[in-house]
């Protein structure tokens, strides 16, 4: 037989080393609550803003998709360049902060020298203060000057993202939808479609794209199926900037008024005003 005062002891010796491990696993997620990844110390100028939108039932598991940290907030740095701010980004951190609760930060970087007042507001007026530890996802914004926008998150270590469309998909798909082979490789067709001949090509090659985007709305609502997708987000952010938006067709026209009347696109055109 197992002599119960030994037995009281084992149990004893269990309840003690749980509580220890407890309370590394605490301590490893203050640890990392004080570390923003490639956050830079030589700022000029710091703006916050706290988006304490209502959760939602419907938002994909951030521990799943990013890692679980203990608890410890999750950090997104995206250094950009305020001579071509990428206005898809602003759009989604809107469409995030009504899916999850986001503390929003603009940095000024000492290489810029000069940002717009209305980019140091991007994300509106600073509100009340809460503990880190209550938001479930950090975004900064870095202006800086930079040949092309790039994203880092949560790990010190990672190689950026780089380039407004490949931030723009890794964003979007905290959303947790779920797309088959052909969807998807649709909605990676149009986002490079937007980014390099909407934005970057000719005028003809704007044209011709101006004239798929047409066709493909007279069939469907949206770029791609019937619900809104990165493409969508993407293109009409590319409209906006390259000023093509009043030469478009029809059905660019009316697609382009259906993203408007979202409420997180509001934030661009407040921007452009």
């Amino acid at each position: 037989e197992i002599d119960p005062s030994l037995q009281a002891l084992e149990s004893h010796q269990e309840e003690i080393l749980k509580r220890l491990y407890e309370l590394k696993s605490a301590v490893d997620g203050l640890s990392k609550m004080i570390q923003t990844p490639d956050a830079d110390l030589d700022v000029t100028n710091i703006i916050q803003s706290d988006d304490c939108s209502p959760l939602t039932t419907n938002g994909a598991d951030l521990d799943l998709m990013l890692g679980k940290d203990y608890g410890a907030l999750k950090d997104i740095v995206i250094n950009a360049n305020p001579s071509l701010p990428p206005l898809s980004l602003l759009v989604l951190h809107s469409l995030l902060c009504e899916r999850y609760k986001i503390l929003s930060a603009v940095h000024t970087h000492s290489s810029v020298k000069s940002v717009p007042e209305n980019l140091l507001k991007c994300f509106g007026e600073q509100t009340k203060k809460q503990p880190r530890h209550e938001y479930q996802l950090g975004f900064t914004l870095i202006w800086k000057d930079v040949p092309k926008p790039q994203m880092k998150f949560s790990i010190q270590t990672m190689c950026p993202i780089e380039g407004e469309g490949n931030i723009a998909r890794f964003l979007f798909s905290l959303f947790g939808q779920k797309y088959n082979a052909v969807t998807s490789t649709l909605i990676d067709s149009w986002v490079d479609t937007a980014i390099f001949q909407l934005k970057e090509g000719s005028s003809k090659e704007r044209g011709a794209v101006l004239r798929s985007m047409n066709a493909a709305l007279g069939k469907t609502a949206w770029l791609v199926g019937n619900e809104l997708s990165v493409a969508d987000v993407v293109a009409w952010c590319v409209l906006q900037q390259t000023g093509s938006a009043n030469a478009a067709p029809a059905n660019v026209q009316k697609w382009m008024k259906s993203c408007e009347n979202l409420a997180p696109f509001s934030s661009v055109t407040k921007l452009l005003k």
